[in-house]
């Protein structure tokens, strides 16, 4: 790891970009990287007045904000390990987040702190809200308000009296841990990815050596900064830029992420699959199946003009001065793509996971190829586990400085994701070219994903259903962009009740309504499906989901 990592990029930015501006929150406050650096400052000294050390966890809640961004900052260069939350998290999720983490401090916004329980979270000294830096909640004797409401003056500055040289930045070893991600809420499920220095360092130098910013250019953050793909590219990498990046502060759907787009008009654009492709089908495709433009499109010479037209518009959606859209998470639909590309559309492709901080592969869109995920990105090897690793579909293995250390408290996950020679098993299924290009063709994690890019564990929502009554059984999945469960009752219960089908279904309904009240709104079931018989099963009782999904 070169110089002191990430944080001689966070040095260099507070150094070299001090009155340009820093970050915004939509129709919102601006501060500049001054205000930046002031508040940094801040945070430092309240770590140091609790007696927070190096590699003590601290835990962070809210929507995309100037502020949670300034939080993180300020505990990664003061050598503390941030712990992000996902704000969708159901309350149960977020008391059990903290507690496994061990972390010392809550950071939370106003609105999430209202359905948390501190009782809950004994681990704390206390929890501070973030929209007006105050202390919500005090576990050590006033302490905590007092060295709140001292700092309480940077968070109001204009940044005009920081200099860089005010900061202390420790050296942190590359294996050092940084981030302790969880990838779900529940108990039963959670994983806590510990990301150490050195993969965060290694996935910000590759995208300042390979994506196109400069400073003072825009980026809208629209995706849950909980995560690693929306916390690296939307934030982490163009602050190190010197851009100006804007936070939506709000749950994205694609009418505000267009306005957003409109207004801010970003030079880079990273998205999730289901973004763009509900904007395609409600922009693009009515107008493609206009009579007129069907005729049109199949007249040599006149369908380019109406290609011309369409990209136009698509592009103007977009905001009109981007440069590229990175799509990651989940496969594009073929057909989406298949037109994109036949509009010479300026998007591409990329592969990652949490484990990896995120990035695994990537390719500029004037070098992506059909249906592929990118070439394997620096200092990273790659393996497919198969014979014939350029025709025969095996699961991708990858090593490199970008992957996590292991899963906090749990060895047996860690084990399990690493075999004996160090290879990470990613649980995705490919082949490669001779270039390197990486095909998905499938993933055996099962893992979903949610329209703003929240991993959706379909286990998590079968547990739920399956303890409910008249169920014997459920597999939850993706149709059509809804989540949907099958649902196999428990016959014996309503032979007992000589209920009819009909009623039965009725039932389900029922199921489906409680299990939403209990689950994340991303994680609420659309539709239920009552299913006929058992599900086929493994030798180890395992479904065999791959023959239920679409």
């Amino acid at each position: 790891m070169e110089n002191n990592g990430y944080l001689s990029y966070v040095e260099s930015a507070l150094s070299n970009y001090g009155n340009l501006r820093a970050f915004s929150d939509f129709q919102g406050e601006t501060i500049n990287y001054n205000q930046v650096g002031e508040r940094i400052v801040g945070i430092h000294q309240l770590y140091k007045d609790l007696g927070i050390n190096r590699g003590d966890k601290v835990a962070l809640i809210g929507r995309n904000m100037t502020s949670w961004a300034v939080v993180y900052l300020g505990t990664i260069t003061y050598g503390a390990v941030i712990v992000p939350i996902l704000p969708d998290f159901n309350s149960a999720d977020i008391h059990h987040i903290v507690n496994h983490s061990e972390s010392k401090l809550l950071f939370s916004t106003d609105l999430l702190f209202d359905k948390l329980d501190e009782t809950k979270m004994k681990c704390l000294m206390g929890i501070v809200s973030i929209n007006q830096c105050v202390s919500l909640v005090d576990h050590v004797g006033g302490k905590l308000s007092e060295s709140v409401e001292k700092i309480k003056p940077m968070f109001k500055g204009d940044g005009n009296s920081f200099k860089s040289e005010q900061l202390f930045f420790p050296k942190i070893e590359s294996e050092a841990l940084m981030v302790l991600s969880y990838t779900s809420g529940t108990s039963g499920f959670s994983k806590g990815v510990l990301l150490p220095h050195r993969s965060i360092w290694s996935n910000i130098k590759y995208a300042q050596e390979h994506l196109l910013l400069k400073p003072e250019e825009r980026v809208v953050s629209f995706l849950p900064l909980a995560h690693a793909y929306g916390c690296l590219f939307e934030f982490l990498w163009p602050f190190t830029m010197g851009c100006h990046i804007t936070f939506l502060t709000r749950t994205p759907s694609p009418q505000i992420i267009t306005e957003a787009f409109r207004k801010v008009k970003p030079h880079i654009i990273l998205s999730v699959p289901l973004i763009l492709e509900k904007i395609f089908k409600k922009r693009v495709q009515p107008q493609l199946e206009e009579p007129k433009v069907k005729a049109l499109l199949k007249i040599p010479g006149l369908n380019k003009i109406v290609y011309r037209k369409v990209k136009k518009k698509l592009v103007d959606v977009f905001g009109g001065e981007f440069r590229e859209i990175i799509i990651g998470g989940a496969a594009l639909n073929k057909d989406v793509e298949n037109f994109l590309r036949k509009i010479d559309f300026p998007f591409t492709i990329g592969y990652g996971m949490t484990e990896c901080g995120p990035l695994i592969s990537y390719a500029p869109w004037t070098e992506s190829r059909k249906f592929s995920a990118g070439e394997l990105v620096d200092r990273m090897e790659m393996k497919i586990d198969s014979k014939d690793p350029y025709n025969e579909v095996g699961e991708i293995m990858v090593k490199g400085d970008n992957t996590l250390l292991g899963y906090y408290k749990n060895k047996e996950a860690t084990d399990e994701i690493f075999d004996a020679n160090g290879w990470l098993h990613t649980g995705d299924l490919g082949v490669i070219d001779e270039q390197n290009f990486i095909y998905i063709k499938g993933r055996s994690k099962n893992v979903l994903l949610g329209a703003s890019g929240q991993n959706i564990y379909p286990e998590e929502i079968e547990a739920c259903i399956n303890s409910m009554e008249y169920v014997q059984e459920c597999l939850v999945r993706d149709n059509d962009g809804q989540l949907e469960a099958l649902i196999y009752p428990d016959y014996e219960a309503t032979d007992a009740e000589k209920l009819t089908k009909q009623s039965i279904e009725a039932k389900l309904q029922e199921v489906k309504s409680a299990a939403n009240k209990i689950l994340p709104a991303y994680m609420n079931i659309q539709q239920v499906t009552l299913f006929p018989e058992e599900f086929e099963k493994t030798p180890k009782k395992s479904i065999k989901r791959y023959k239920y999904t679409k």
